[in-house]
């Protein structure tokens, strides 16, 4: 017998979007499920998380990006979550120094590793080892303390100006989403991390990862990751971002224990009641249908109850 378990849900996203949907316009999807890792992200993580994300196929350029992170921004604010902390890099950034360096795969791989650990007298012992032009070597030991705010950006354009005009293009890309980020969402700290280069193996354009105090790993990440879809037949441009929906709920600052509380409504096959029924849904009210020997609304968990006043259905709280 053979199981199917799936790690990721992007695939099965850029899937749909190759095979099912076959648009030539952008797409815009969601999804929430399980997923199942062979070890946790960080020490205290899950192996199973229950992961929601948004993608956007079919869309290159800077919109998109702004987009889909302004989507993460109001995720938060919506689950309440605060004191959040962004860091954003470009995986092409990493790509175009590497390839200036002239660092084969197995090279650039052993450097990526230690970029994440940000371990800097490694990084001097082993670039020594490859006796590279010394504005190369430089740039490429830079990398792993350029961050902060946008001065980072400007020495980064001083240290990587012999890679040519697309580093620069990079660092426009990311000045300008984080003075959009800082108009929007004030309350967010904008972090430059040009060795944030979580998922570079297929990541292509922007990448970031969220952060709240306390959290020993992030919280959510995303970015561009164009031709995904090239496994499925129709590659495209591709950006999105996932997050678990039990960090979430563990760090909501909100109640949600009170919002729209549950509505019964009666089966008696009325149009109007149907109607009125469909409209509360519309408005984002819960409302349950009884059904053929079910108990009363109080044991459904209802407070409140449609009723029929002078011809006209209308919410009353249930005493």
């Amino acid at each position: 017998r053979m199981m199917g378990l799936r790690a990721d849900m992007t695939p099965q996203v850029a899937r749909i979007d190759a095979n099912r949907m076959r648009r030539d316009t952008p797409t815009r999807l969601c999804y929430l499920g399980t997923v199942l890792r062979t070890r946790p992200d960080g020490m205290g993580g899950t192996r199973s998380p229950f992961q929601v994300g948004a993608e956007l196929y079919g869309h290159a350029g800077a919109a998109s990006d702004r987009e889909i992170l302004s989507l993460l921004m109001e995720t938060f604010r919506a689950c309440g979550v605060r004191d959040v902390h962004l860091d954003i890099g470009h995986a092409g950034i990493y790509r175009e120094v590497s390839a200036r360096a002239g660092l084969d795969r197995k090279q650039t791989d052993a450097l990526f590793d230690m970029l994440q650990r940000k371990a800097v007298p490694e990084i001097e012992q082993w670039l020594a080892a490859l006796r590279l032009e010394p504005k190369v070597h430089e740039g490429l030991a830079a990398l792993a303390m350029l961050n902060g705010d946008r001065e980072a950006l400007k020495e980064a354009r001083s240290l990587l100006s012999f890679v040519g005009d697309n580093v620069s293009l990079y660092l426009d890309m990311l000045e300008s989403l984080g003075e959009m980020l800082g108009q929007r969402y004030p309350e967010v700290s904008i972090n430059y991390d040009l060795s944030e280069l979580r998922g570079y193996r297929y990541e292509t354009g922007v990448v970031y990862a969220a952060y709240v105090p306390d959290e020993g790993r992030e919280i959510a990440r995303g970015g561009r990751y164009d031709g995904i879809g090239r496994h499925f037949g129709r590659a495209r441009p591709a950006v999105g971002f996932s997050t678990d929906l039990k960090i979430l709920q563990r760090l909501t600052g909100k109640d949600f224990s009170g919002e729209s509380a549950l509505i019964w409504a009666p089966e008696n096959g009325d149009a109007e009641l149907a109607e009125t029924v469909a409209s509360l849904r519309a408005r984002g009210e819960r409302v349950i249908v009884a059904l053929d020997g079910q108990t009363g609304p109080r044991d459904l968990g209802c407070t409140r109850r449609l009723i029929n006043q002078g011809g006209q259905w209308v919410v009353q709280e249930i005493e």
